[in-house]
């Protein structure tokens, strides 16, 4: 369509701006050094997947599902879902892959968009970045720790400022139901003081109560039974070994017997990081163990545990800095051709340098002024008789023969 005014992004989504793409480039090469430490190996799934995956995956009663997925139908008549979380397909993968024939557990870390119809707020967006580690293969109880404390690092190694993690445990598939059944029924003897969307789930959900905000609501599960004091012995004996390993680790943490995420898949242990700068939707990262994930996407019964945490709200509430990429020479053209002056640009960067050339039309004052700018520590003038190097620190400018003897004097000059 033509005509009109500004073409302007979705609401919801964001440009990332040089400034910004340092500093989530830093994060990322914190994180590969981080997660590679802890044996975890990069995977990257499609940005789309079959709806399935997520209906059966993330659960068809949460609000990922019924209200914030973005889906399609291709041209072939398939339904088609823009990923909103990155477990599901990580798993999918894993299944996919014969990854459960190599030595378990499988460690794998990602990075990359996700996609969410909310309403936008700071550091919550409907395109966003997550990262996000998964390790598949084993229950073991050191497992989860690991996934916990490798989150604790990531975000005390770029300055995430008033973090807190909440801590809990939503025992076995059985032991939910069995609680799930205990709520409703508490829940229901209270539901004139529930809010609407609560109601509409208690048979769905219940457990949906506790993410509610709504004041009412909010009241009555207070005083609500609680799920980690109907823990099996098993599960119990898991969660108290996850909370000595946080222990020896010296890492302070907040029991929450309310925290049950927003997602079905989740099993025994339950974890979020919150940061009080981020106001009231105050999440960073979290995760927990998925250990009927796998099953449930047709696969035998493999236990996993993982976190994502979100790119913008690291950064929003961290100090991490990127730093510019410093330029060490500049090319002035003072009436030599853009081919000459090319050749030199192309000449100087095979050798090592950080290197830019005059691309504006500058006169060769404008031109030296333009290098001062970037911090060039020095300057190779392109003439067409002549080449010259000019220390930008003492001024100093000598002509050259040939581009050997200019590198020789940059390595002086630069030295």
């Amino acid at each position: 369509m033509a005509g009109g005014g500004k073409v302007q992004a979705p609401r919801g989504t964001f440009d990332v701006l040089p400034d910004d793409g340092r500093r989530r480039a830093r994060l990322r090469s914190l994180c590969e050094e981080l997660f590679a430490q802890a044996g975890y190996g990069f995977i990257d799934t499609p940005i789309f997947e079959a709806t399935e995956l997520f209906a059966r995956g993330v659960g068809e009663t949460t609000d990922i599902v019924q209200k914030e997925m973005f889906t399609f139908e291709d041209q072939g008549g398939r339904s088609l879902t823009l990923r909103p979380e990155g477990t599901a397909g990580v798993c999918r993968a894993y299944l996919e892959h014969g990854m459960h024939k190599q030595p378990q557990p499988v460690k794998l870390w990602y990075w990359g968009p996700f996609f969410r119809h909310e309403a936008p707020q700071a550091g919550r967006y409907r395109q966003f970045n997550q990262v996000g580690i998964e390790a598949i293969g084993s229950d073991d109880p050191s497992l989860d720790a690991e996934v916990i404390l490798l989150l604790y690092g990531l975000l005390e190694s770029v300055g995430t400022k008033g973090v807190r993690l909440r801590l809990g445990s939503l025992g076995t598939p059985e032991t939910r139901r069995a609680y799930s059944d205990e709520l409703r029924e508490y829940l229901r003897a209270r539901e004139d003081q529930l809010s609407d969307e609560v109601r509409g789930r208690l048979d769905a959900n219940p457990l949906r109560a506790f993410d509610s905000d709504h004041p009412g609501t909010q009241a009555v599960v207070k005083d609500a039974p609680k799920l980690l004091e109907r823990l099996t012995q098993d599960d119990a004996a898991h969660f108290a070994e996850v909370r000595a390993l946080l222990d020896d680790a010296g890492r302070e943490y907040e029991v929450d017997a309310a925290l049950v995420r927003g997602i079905d898949y989740y099993t025994r242990t339950v974890f979020e990081f919150t940061s009080d700068a981020l106001g009231a939707q105050s999440g960073v990262g979290g995760g927990g163990r998925y250990d009927g994930l796998i099953e449930m996407l047709g696969g035998p019964q493999t236990p996993g545990v993982g976190f994502a945490a979100g790119i913008e709200r690291i950064l929003l509430v961290s100090e991490i800095e990127g730093e510019a990429p410093a330029t060490d020479v500049y090319v002035v053209r003072d009436g030599g051709g853009a081919t000459s002056a090319s050749k030199v640009l192309a000449a100087l960067r095979e050798a090592g340098f950080n290197a830019q050339m005059e691309q504006a039309g500058r006169s060769v004052k404008g031109q030296f002024k333009q290098a001062d700018r970037l911090g060039a520590r020095a300057v190779v003038v392109v003439a067409q008789d002549r080449l010259s190097v000019r220390d930008m620190g003492s001024g100093d400018q000598r002509d050259v023969p040939d581009f050997a003897e200019a590198l020789k004097v940059l390595e002086e000059v630069l030295a």
